[in-house]
């Protein structure tokens, strides 16, 4: 009940061969690899709506021993 050697996988290669027939696979692996291309494009166009430009941090830790890490906030007089 182990893993399959590489003889069953050629032999279910061959058998999806002659089943679908070649052309018909490579036209099915052609338009697998443009969604996955597209689904690519996609999520770059994506990323680059979403952050229209990278702003500098603010804050800046410093870890030393003998430092503690805090958060400024500014005082606003009401």
């Amino acid at each position: 009940m182990g893993s399959f050697s590489i003889w069953h996988w050629l032999i279910v290669l061959v058998i999806v061969a002659l089943i679908f027939g070649t052309k018909k696979l490579r036209n099915i692996g052609e338009d697998l690899g443009g969604a996955v291309k597209g689904f690519k494009k996609g999520m770059k166009d994506a990323q680059a709506e979403g952050e229209p430009e990278a702003k500098p941090s603010v804050t800046q830790q410093v870890q030393d021993s003998n430092t503690v890490d805090v958060q400024a906030r500014e005082k606003n007089d009401a």
